[in-house]
């Protein structure tokens, strides 16, 4: 008996997409480390949102399905570094028809923060599989206007 695949157009595209991201954030954190030794590459990038506000930056990152205990947050020379790994799970198999559309194990994005940032206070939540990283800016020191005097 014949059996009936559904013809998905997008399913390559999208996949060539993900590959060019994945090659491109490599070579951007080639060039963001200067030489440095890099960790193995890889395998995914969570997609991430970045607002700016009015005393602070604040990161979104979607992570579901990681744990927090296995997500590390750095920051060196003003770059903020997320990374961790998510586990595999037991994939299901029907017949001859299997489909693996979720990403697992080891994760990395890379981010250069402006020098207005308060690094001491900068704060991570997690909640319901997307990190907040909170990071805010340091108080302006506004100019002090000086006086000239006649003599």
């Amino acid at each position: 008996m014949a059996q009936i695949t559904r013809y998905e157009p997008w399913t390559f595209l999208n996949q060539l997409q993900r590959e060019l991201e994945r090659s491109f954030e490599s070579m951007r954190s080639d060039m963001v480390r200067g030489g440095e030794e890099m960790p193995a590459a890889a395998e995914w990038a969570p997609a991430v949102d970045i607002k700016e506000k009015a005393n602070q930056y604040v990161v979104h990152a979607d992570l579901p399905g990681v744990k927090p205990d296995d997500i590390e947050i750095t920051l060196e020379n003003s770059i903020l570094t997320i990374k961790g790994h998510r586990e595999t799970e037991a994939k299901e198999e029907q017949e001859d028809y299997k489909r693996v559309e979720r990403v697992y194990g080891g994760f990395f994005r890379r981010f250069a923060l402006p020098d207005s940032v308060d690094a001491d206070k900068i704060q991570a939540n997690y909640e319901q599989g997307v990190l907040i990283i909170t990071i805010p800016k340091k108080a302006e020191v506004q100019p002090k206007k000086i006086t000239v005097k006649t003599a």
